[in-house]
C-alpha cells in the first residue's frame, strides 16, 4: 500500500511533496479500478466513476436492470480498500430503524437493565442501498439524511458514521410497480447518476466463461481508509483556470429554461434546471479525471466527460420531451457540444 503525507499540515507542502502525493493518489485510484475491473467485465466508465465517488466522498446512484453486477461493484470496491461493506435490501415495509439502528434494553454488569443503542447496517464504510426506490419516502429520507449529515440522530444523541462513508444506491428502470421515486431534492444529494449498460456479445461471453467455474476472482487490498481520505483531499486541490471554471458555471446556468442564455433545446424541453451542487460535482469529477490522466490541472475534456453523470439526475424534462421521445442524456450532449465549442473559441 502506498502512502503520502497529508495535505493539511500547518506548513505549505513543497512541490516535491505535492508531486509524491499526486503520484501516490493516482496509483491508488488506478489500483482500485484495476481490482474492480478484474471482477467486472466491461463497464469501464461506470467503474471509474464509482471509484470517483469513494475518493471524492460523494454518493452514487446506479441505474440498471437486474444481473449487471451492481452489488458486485460495491462489494469489490469495499474489498479493494479493506473497508466494511453492508448491503441493505429496500422493501416497502422497511422502517428507518431497520437502517439507522434503535435503542434496546440490555442487562448491565450490575444486573440492572439499561438502554443501549444498537447500530443499524448503515454503520459501514461502503453501503449498498439496493433498489432504494422500493422503500417508503420516510425510510428514504432517513437514509438520505444520514448521507448528507454523516451522522445518525436517535432521540437526543447523535452517532457519527464511519469514515470514509460511501453509499451506492441502485434503481431498476424497468419495474415501477410498488416503487416510490426519489424526490428531486433527494436526487440532488447524489454526486452522480450512472447508467449500467447491458453487456455486448463479447462481454456477455466473457461473463459466462468467468462464472462457469463458480468461483470469484480474488481481490487484493490496495489501500486503507485513511489513504482514501488523503487522496480525496489531493484531488480537490488540483488546479482549474478561472476561464474554465466560469464556463462550467455558465453551463449550469444554461440548464435553466427561464434564463436568457439557455439554448433553444433547453427552453423547449427542460422543466427544471440543475442546482448549484451540479457545478460542484462537475468540478470535483473533472479533477478526478485529470488525476487519472496524470495531469495537475483540469482540461476541457475532463469537464466534458463529467457532464453526463453529474447532470442527468439534476435536469427534469417536461411533457414535450417525453412526447417527442427525447432523453435527458440527449439534452446534456447538446449542452456539452456547445460547452466545448465555446471553450475552444476563447
Amino acid at each position: 500500500m502506498g502512502s503520502h503525507p497529508p495535505l493539511d499540515e500547518s506548513h505549505s507542502p513543497s512541490k516535491e511533496e505535492l508531486a509524491r502525493a499526486f503520484v501516490s493518489s493516482r496509483a491508488l485510484a488506478l489500483g482500485i479500478i484495476k481490482e474492480v475491473a478484474s471482477r467486472i467485465v466491461g463497464q469501464e466508465e461506470v467503474i471509474k466513476c464509482a471509484v470517483a465517488g469513494l475518493l471524492l466522498g460523494g454518493h452514487v446512484l446506479v441505474e440498471g436492470v437486474p444481473g449487471l453486477g451492481k452489488t458486485l461493484l460495491a462489494r469489490t470496491i469495499a474489498s479493494s480498500v479493506a473497508l466494511r461493506f453492508n448491503r441493505i435490501q429496500f422493501t416497502p415495509d422497511l422502517m428507518p430503524s431497520d437502517i439507522l439502528g434503535t435503542h434496546v434494553v440490555q442487562v448491565g454488569q450490575d444486573g440492572q437493565p439499561l438502554l443501549a443503542f444498537e447500530k443499524g447496517p448503515i454503520f459501514a464504510n461502503v453501503v449498498l442501498a439496493d433498489e432504494i426506490n422500493r422503500a417508503s419516502p420516510k425510510t428514504q429520507s432517513a437514509l438520505l439524511e444520514a448521507m448528507q449529515e454523516r451522522q445518525v440522530s436517535i432521540g437526543n444523541q447523535s452517532h457519527p458514521l464511519p469514515t470514509p462513508f460511501f453509499v451506492i444506491a441502485t434503481q431498476n428502470p424497468i419495474d415501477n410497480e410498488g416503487t416510490y421515486p426519489l424526490p428531486e431534492a433527494q436526487l440532488d444529494r447524489f454526486l452522480m447518476k450512472l447508467i449500467v449498460p447491458f453487456p455486448s456479445e463479447d462481454e456477455l461471453l466473457e461473463i459466462v466463461l468467468r462464472t462457469a467455474g463458480g468461483g470469484e476472482q480474488a481481490v487484493q487490498v490496495v489501500a486503507e481508509g485513511s489513504e482514501v481520505l488523503r487522496a480525496g483531499e489531493l484531488i480537490r486541490s488540483l488546479a482549474i483556470t478561472d476561464v474554465l471554471l466560469r464556463q462550467v458555471v455558465r453551463l449550469v446556468i444554461a440548464t435553466h429554461p427561464e434564463h436568457p442564455t439557455a439554448p433553444p433545446l433547453v427552453k423547449r424541453y427542460v422543466r427544471v434546471g440543475a442546482s448549484p451542487r451540479a457545478a460542484q460535482s462537475i468540478l470535483a469529477l473533472a479533477k478526478y479525471f485529470a488525476l487519472l490522466d496524470g495531469r495537475f490541472h483540469v482540461a476541457t475534456e475532463d469537464i466534458r466527460r463529467a457532464l453526463l453523470p453529474c447532470l442527468r439526475h439534476r435536469i427534469l424534462l417536461n411533457f414535450d420531451a417525453i412526447a417527442d421521445g427525447l432523453s435527458v442524456d440527449k439534452v446534456i450532449e447538446e449542452l456539452a457540444t456547445s460547452f466545448v465549442e465555446k471553450t475552444r473559441s476563447r
